[in-house]
């Protein structure tokens, strides 16, 4: 392992300043000391940031939410607010890693976490993400779990988080904290796809932390649900994933929030499906033809040419879930 001098952040001010010179923030490890130890991160200065006061989940408004970004996975997934008002997000943190990483990663760091591409964390093997310019061995080598939507000539590795699939279908924001205050990013535009810039994977700012997730209040009644598919059913990251969200009054479809998992360079959002729901009543006939739209613009590659209709498959069946009609 590459040698790094490491620090405990006392209070916001000292991890700021810290990030700022070049420290790299740590709070569960479950990621960041991975890569470190497989020689994919080269860190010279660890700031453990496990200390700050980011441990709160807060309902907001009229049944928006938010979640401090050193809430643990586990904790968030349990916590009765988040499983009565989205429980989208406790269904995908609990689908996701183990229960021994999730008692310890944190929300924070979970969006924050880099693929799980074999090309990525093989040292020896050409990676974009890891060295601009080597070239995508992805590309042309075994892609089965590799991205069909938002890729690139430069890289095609899927994102690996779970919940940020979830915050993706319910318009989440980020709050993050920096040098130059606070700011406040859509989920949208936090996570960046690939383009010719691979290795730049967020919208942060130089010693930029992140403080908070937060949900935005959606309308009520809401029914909400995450399914990820995978080759196994325990400890797999998704072959493709969707969460649901939708907003039913007076027997028709007022909202509709989806997103997929496992598919995209990023958490992908699907407006397609979700214009194809608004103004219609239930029914299978609605989720199979919305569900058609689940895979448009897919770019399949040389051993991933199942998952456009595992992603319609996958969309189709949560709707039917979400939407009652089973």
């Amino acid at each position: 392992m590459h040698p790094f001098t490491y620090a405990k952040a006392a209070d916001m001010r000292e991890a700021l300043n810290a990030g700022w010179r070049g420290g790299r923030y740590v709070a569960g490890g479950t990621t960041l000391v991975d890569l470190m130890r497989e020689t994919v991160e080269r860190v010279d200065v660890l700031v453990d940031i496990s200390s700050l006061p980011l441990r709160e989940v807060v309902v907001t408004g009229r049944g928006g939410l938010r979640i401090g970004a050193l809430v643990r996975m586990a904790e968030a997934a349990a916590h009765p607010k988040v499983r009565v008002l989205y429980p989208v997000i406790s269904e995908a943190l609990e689908l996701s890693a183990s229960a021994q990483l999730r008692n310890m990663a944190t929300i924070g760091g979970n969006i924050m976490q880099r693929t799980r591409c074999t090309y990525f964390r093989d040292v020896t093997a050409a990676c974009n993400k890891r060295e601009p310019g080597s070239g995508c061995a992805a590309l042309h080598g075994y892609n089965r779990s590799h991205a069909i939507l938002g890729t690139s000539d430069h890289c095609v590795a899927t994102h690996p988080s779970d919940v940020a699939v979830a915050f993706a279908a319910l318009e989440a924001t980020v709050h993050v904290l920096g040098p130059d205050g606070e700011r406040r990013i859509a989920f949208a535009d936090f996570l960046l796809r690939p383009g010719s810039t691979p290795n730049r994977e967020q919208a942060l700012r130089k010693g930029e932390l992140i403080t908070a997730v937060e949900i935005p209040a959606h309308a009520r009644p809401l029914k909400s649900g995450y399914l990820k598919v995978r080759d196994r059913q325990s400890y797999e990251f998704a072959l493709t994933s969707a969460a649901v969200a939708l907003h039913v009054s007076g027997g028709v479809i007022r909202e509709a929030k989806v997103a997929a998992g496992g598919v995209g360079t990023v958490p992908w959002k699907l407006p397609a499906v979700e214009r194809h729901l608004i103004g219609e009543r239930p029914s299978d006939r609605l989720w199979a033809e919305a569900a058609e739209h689940a895979a448009d613009g897919a770019r399949p590659l040389t051993h991933n040419g199942f998952k456009p209709e595992l992603l319609k498959r996958t969309v189709e069946r949560q709707l039917r879930t979400v939407g009652g009609t089973k």
